[in-house]
């Protein structure tokens, strides 16, 4: 095969490639705060979801046959950067916390069965400022905030930490201009709220989320 740099980029990247660094998460915790706004600007690292099948084998005269199992969704981490009056930190651990309190064990009540759960979308942009692709995460709610290390000798650096959250399923809400599109409902299946603007009615404020 002759190597020409040209069909690579007609073929291969087009586009100049995505960049891992153009994102942004928006977060609504099921509580109102007054630093929910600057969520969006604190979560400096995170993750496009990966798509999980379970396969189940089916043996045969000693051979095994693959056939597709179950769906499973991977927890997800963000990584987020802590300021000195800990908006983010403190966001997180109230959540928890409402969740199954550190003293008493147990859950808010007006919180049961899925009052603790939310939403959370991570939006992929393209170079120009665009939004090329978008996610939202379903029935989200924190599992782990991580430790905070401290240590003497760490000097010109910033505090961060990661948080881990579990979700009910995610689903693109933005495609952008891919080649390939897909549905996550089949037909006939009820509708889901796969409109960018749906978080607006659900999460006041949510519509400027984006900027």
């Amino acid at each position: 095969m002759t190597f020409n740099i040209n069909g690579f980029k007609a073929n291969g990247l087009p586009f100049g490639g995505a960049r891992p660094s153009q994102f942004q998460v928006m977060l609504f915790p099921p509580f109102n705060s007054p630093t929910n706004e600057r969520l969006r600007f604190m979560i400096k690292a995170a993750g496009l979801p990966s798509s999980d099948l379970d396969h189940i084998d089916v043996s045969y005269f000693g051979r095994k046959m693959k056939v597709a199992g179950d769906r499973n969704f991977a927890p997800w981490t963000v990584s987020c950067i802590n300021d000195e009056d800990f908006p983010i930190r403190a966001t997180l651990e109230k959540w928890s916390n409402d969740i199954n309190t550190l003293v008493s064990n147990r859950i808010d009540p007006a919180l049961w069965p899925t009052g603790y759960k939310t939403e959370a979308e991570v939006h992929q942009f393209g170079k120009a400022g665009e939004v090329i692709r978008a996610y939202r995460f379903s029935g989200l709610f924190p599992t782990t905030v991580e430790a905070i290390g401290l240590d003497w000798e760490a000097q010109s650096t910033i505090e961060y930490f990661d948080c881990q959250f579990v979700y009910d399923y995610w689903e693109p809400i933005n495609q952008s201009s891919s080649i390939i599109t897909y549905s996550s409902l089949l037909p006939g299946d009820s509708n889901a709220s796969n409109d960018l603007g749906a978080l607006s009615q659900q999460f006041p404020g949510s519509s400027n989320r984006i900027g």
